[in-house]
């Protein structure tokens, strides 16, 4: 059988995806995955995920992997898979009333009456935790991934490494489930908004959305792959040129940083590891440099409010699914020629900031050796985080 992570001819292009989490918005990404699978130029090595972005993740690599353990396509069978998937989310939009309602909790939204700006169910919902108003911990997204996804036949891949994000509550890390790990529970606790839902316990361990910590993880897919080609499918906008004014505006662009912010410090890493690397500075047999390439939706998805990604209406999942596949398109139009060879992304235009960070001290040879490179950096995100 073909293994998708190999390039089968000198045309391909292997990349690594990471999947931000957004809610219904994660439908952009599946059209984004669409065109990828379509496109046999392409071939694909690991995917992380976090929230809705773990669900696209698992949902490819299910269908891949039951695809090829029954003969057929498992491109297709990706691509279907996916569709499965985003059809049921979209019917939930369609159901009756109740139904409706617990699909929009499923992606962070609240029900009218327990909207941010409504004054006083507002303060009725600081006295009310998940524990309380959801006792039975109801969330529809389990039943459906129970049903769809295999993933005992994802743990036994050697076709693609998955991982999925969640946000340990005791001590506010990321933890990174892959392997024989990404059940499930994972996913559930990588998709678990804390004021929604009851914290998911795996191995006795608490786990909340993993947006909170990493959005998505990068590490992953720079030490456990070989393609130094890193294609981040972003959902979260980094600029909006209105001035957020209302309280309900506020609130969404509030989220938005705060999912962005794990982002913009992976950014840096990498942009100054590839610094380092370029000026002979950094040597070690597991440093390489990273190729960072993004497909986001531009105008066509911040055309859609952050409040939208608590919608599971059929219309707008299939306006995101389409800007995806031509987001998509035009990224492969343009720059598919660079895969292998360049950055597509300029991360210090576009992810950092001004501040500037003494380098360690070379070694009298004029390199940073691994391990002091390595406590160095410990050092300098400690003090970042304490600042």
């Amino acid at each position: 059988m073909p293994r998708m992570n190999v390039a089968l001819n000198p045309g391909m292009r292997t990349v690594n995806l990471a999947l931000q989490g957004g809610g219904s918005h994660g439908a952009f990404t599946w059209g984004v995955l669409d065109a990828l699978l379509a496109d046999e130029r392409i071939a694909l090595e690991g995917l992380s995920g976090t929230s809705a972005g773990a669900v696209n993740a698992v949902a490819l690599a299910s269908g891949y992997c039951k695809g090829l353990a029954a003969g057929q396509d498992p491109r297709r069978a990706a691509r279907d898979s996916l569709a499965r998937i985003w059809g049921e989310i979209a019917a939930w939009g369609s159901l009756g009333a109740l139904q409706e309602r617990v699909a929009a909790m499923l992606w962070g939204g609240l029900p009218t009456e327990l909207a941010p700006t409504n004054i006083i169910s507002n303060t009725l919902r600081g006295l009310f935790s998940p524990y309380q108003s959801n006792p039975l911990d109801i969330n529809p997204l389990r039943r459906l991934l129970e049903r769809e996804i295999d993933f005992e036949a994802i743990a036994h891949t050697h076709q693609l490494k998955v991982f999925v994000s969640a946000t340990h509550v005791r001590t506010g890390k990321a933890v990174i489930f892959g392997g024989r790990q990404l059940t499930v529970e994972a996913v559930m606790a990588s998709a678990c908004l804390p004021m929604l839902f009851k914290a998911v316990e795996i191995d006795g361990e608490h786990y909340w959305d993993g947006g909170y910590s990493v959005n998505p993880a990068l590490a992953p897919l720079i030490d456990r792959c070989e393609s130094p080609d890193l294609m981040l499918v972003q959902l979260n906008p980094l600029r909006r040129d209105r001035i957020p004014q209302s309280s309900g505006e506020i609130l969404d662009r509030v989220n938005e940083l705060t999912f962005n912010a794990s982002l913009l410090t992976q950014m840096r890493s990498i942009d100054l590891i590839n610094d380092l690397l370029a000026k002979g500075a950094l040597q070690g047999a597991y440093c390489k440099n990273v190729l960072v390439h993004r497909i986001d939706g531009g105008p066509a998805l911040q055309a859609w409010p952050a409040s939208t990604k608590t919608s599971t209406d059929g219309v707008m999942i299939r306006k995101l699914f389409e800007a995806g596949q031509a987001s998509a398109a035009h990224w492969l139009a343009r720059h598919f020629d660079a895969l292998g060879q360049r950055s597509t992304v300029d991360i210090r235009r576009d992810y950092l900031d001004d501040t500037r960070q003494d380098l360690p001290s070379p070694s009298p040879d004029g390199s940073i050796r691994e391990r002091g490179f390595r406590s160095w950096l410990a050092r300098l995100f400690k003090r970042s985080k304490n600042a």
